[in-house]
């Protein structure tokens, strides 16, 4: 193939890959938050845990209502009677028939429990703020999860452009010795080995290139897309760098998910032994009913039996129930609510704990990557200058292929070091976000 030829193939690939990326959608980070917030499962299944607390606390004014119930019926009977009385006598008769027919109206209404209905109803509340905050919890978690994945794709991209730069010096390369090895001034081995670092740096882009595609089906799973969609993503990676530790141990005492989760914990705890305690006291109810209740005897064969009855009228009336002795079941109760009282603090003060030491050694982990971002940043410029360099001399024939090599070298770890850094510094600062409870506030 000609070398026109080859340049037509050049620019056509160009612009076909100019094209394909174009047709691909810009995802944004907030973009990709927002899909995450509204389209993860985790999520979605908190939501409908959530949703069944505040169902129940929407009908937690129905423990101060009265219960009313209504029944009725109706029997009918076909018998054969056959009576020997104690005097002697006889009676005998077939073919009886009666019918009843009763209604009730019944009201039952618990007036007094040892307040244990009011605790009730806080209780019901406080599940409903449990899970909102397991809501945001996750919501925390899963934003940490996006942000740490969408800048992995972002990571491997820069690596794949810092691979296509060494492919660049390494198609330089290639023409220098031909023009070299053209004018007699060059020896073979030095193309050979210029076209083997070529195409190794293409074998690299090739894996680089699927492993994107890897990365960007994990961030698939947690946007709920579908397998194989196709989207861009940004091409920096912005680092915050003004994070004070003060700040955040400050904040997180009151937004960290996790402390407030475990402070929820410790209410709920607190309201379940006021129930406990609640059960020692005497219940009292007020009763009431309407009865109604008619006879139709067509025959019988007791003379002092109606053959018609009818009954029908309004009663009332209090009941009260006193906890005497229940085999110390309530004391059982109550106890183990303290003991769970007692735990939910001892959870909540290690949680103080842990997140304490987690935030002091993210932010020493903040610090580092800091200070090893900048001083990447200043490798790479000195190893991109040594490489200009090296090339002009190997140009002039005042360099070995071996402090070339070495040279590139230099400029593909620089290259390497500074895009860990760069993620390693974003993770260090997503990390003490989610700690400081400033990923996600409550709506």
């Amino acid at each position: 193939m000609s070398r026109i030829h080859k340049g037509l193939a050049i620019v056509f690939w160009a612009m076909s890959a100019a094209v394909s990326a174009k047709a691909q959608q810009l995802l944004t980070l907030d973009e990709a938050v927002a899909t995450a917030l509204k389209n993860n499962y985790d999520i979605q299944l908190l939501r409908n845990d959530s949703a069944v607390y505040a169902l129940n606390n929407s009908y937690a004014k129905a423990a101060f209502w009265p219960r009313v119930n209504a029944t009725t019926g109706a029997l009918f009977n076909h018998n054969n009677q056959n009576q020997k009385l104690a005097d002697g006598t006889k009676r005998k008769a077939s073919n009886i028939r009666s019918g009843n027919l009763n209604a009730s109206v019944s009201l039952n209404w618990l007036v007094f429990d040892g307040l244990k209905m009011f605790v009730t109803k806080d209780k019901l509340a406080e599940y409903v703020k449990l899970g909102n905050l397991t809501i945001q919890n996750q919501v925390t978690n899963s934003i940490a999860s996006v942000i740490n994945s969408y800048y992995r794709i972002v990571k491997e991209k820069q690596q794949l452009r810092s691979i296509e730069e060494q492919m660049g010096i390494n198609e330089e390369r290639v023409k220098q010795a031909e023009k070299k090895l053209g004018v007699g001034l060059g020896a073979k081995p030095e193309l050979l080995q210029a076209k083997l670092d070529l195409n190794a740096q293409k074998a690299n882009k090739l894996l680089q290139q699927t492993l994107i595609e890897q990365v960007k089906e994990d961030l698939n799973q947690l946007l709920g897309f579908a397998q194989g969609t196709l989207y861009e993503v940004a091409d920096s990676i912005p680092i915050n760098k003004n994070i004070i530790v003060a700040d955040v141990m400050n904040d997180a005492s009151t937004s960290n998910t996790d402390l407030m989760l475990a402070k929820q914990n410790i209410q709920l705890a607190q309201l379940t032994l006021k129930e406990r305690k609640a059960e020692r006291y005497p219940t009292v109810s007020l009763l009431s009913a309407y009865n109604f209740n008619r006879t139709n005897n067509h025959s019988v064969i007791n003379p002092f039996t109606p053959l018609f009855s009818q009954n029908y009228g309004f009663n009332y009336g209090i009941s009260v129930n006193i906890p005497v002795f229940n085999n110390y079941n309530v004391k059982r109760q109550i106890k183990a609510a303290q003991l769970d009282l007692n735990y939910q603090q001892l959870v909540y003060d290690y949680k103080k704990f842990s997140t304490d030491i987690a935030i002091s050694k993210a932010y020493k982990n903040y610090e580092l990557q800091k200070k090893t971002l900048q001083l990447e940043e200043e490798n790479l410029l000195l190893a991109k200058e040594n490489v200009t360099i090296a090339l002009e001399r190997n140009r002039l024939g005042l360099t070995t292929i071996l402090e070339l090599r070495e040279t590139q070298k230099s400029l593909e770890d620089a290259y390497n070091r500074l895009i860990q850094a760069r993620y390693a510094a974003k993770q260090a600062e997503t990390e003490l976000l989610r700690l400081k409870g400033d990923l996600a506030k409550p709506e």
